[in-house]
């Protein structure tokens, strides 16, 4: 089998062996990671977790929830999806979809087995205890807290449960909606929204007058 590298190969390449043995080498201390990673229970399918925005749900979210799913040969993935508000709160913008919308989507994705509505946005360890997780599936750069924590992730990767997954390059949220807006500056959605009786928000419409909507 050929070992790819796991910062220029795009997730969507790696086949289950291949993710199996990515987390193997962790575990085994080959990957230079500066934390531990426990060995899996034995006698039960691994609880894994991963939570997060999930708005607009894209495949870069799926890819994630699939290195997770097929880190060992039989998974339980849990799925927090945090509140509008309190998404609205941390990144200054409320997510275009609902809570209840983003939570049906995880709810349809072939990788996901349960999903925990309304997560918290920093993670606990009585949350993890709770839940019975046995790792959270994230990327492990260092993510600062809002109360001066260097590495909201510090507890887990003390405790060895902070599974190291992938980002996708090439897409985000954030790149789609930049897209939208791109397309909504040029007039292509001015048919579609005409169409669907919205006429109202055709780009030409709101760029008349002393009020300019494209951006």
């Amino acid at each position: 089998m050929v070992q790819r590298d796991e910062n220029s190969a795009n997730p969507a390449e790696w086949t289950a062996e291949e993710i199996q043995a990515y987390t193997r080498r962790v575990i085994d201390g080959l990957e230079r990671k500066p934390y531990k990673l426990n060995e899996p229970p034995e006698d039960r399918p691994v609880r894994i977790y991963s939570d997060g925005v999930y708005d607009m749900f894209h495949y870069g979210h799926a890819l994630q929830l699939r290195q997770a799913k097929l880190s060992f040969p039989s998974v339980h993935l849990v799925v927090g999806v945090c509140r509008d508000d309190v998404v609205e709160r941390h990144k200054a913008t409320r997510p275009v979809m609902s809570m209840t919308e983003r939570c049906e989507a995880l709810r349809h994705c072939r990788w996901v087995d349960e999903v925990i509505p309304d997560a918290p946005w920093i993670l606990t360890d009585e949350f993890v205890r709770e839940w019975e997780i046995d790792y959270v599936a994230h990327d492990d750069e260092p993510y600062p807290g809002i109360d001066g924590t260097e590495d909201v992730f510090g507890f887990l990767k003390k405790q060895g449960k902070l599974l190291p997954t992938r980002r996708t390059p090439g897409v985000s949220t954030t790149e789609i909606l930049g897209r939208v807006v791109e397309r909504y500056r040029r007039g292509d959605l001015d048919r579609k929204l005409e169409k669907i009786g919205r006429s109202e928000l055709i780009s030409r419409f709101y760029s008349r007058g002393r009020r300019s909507w494209l951006w």
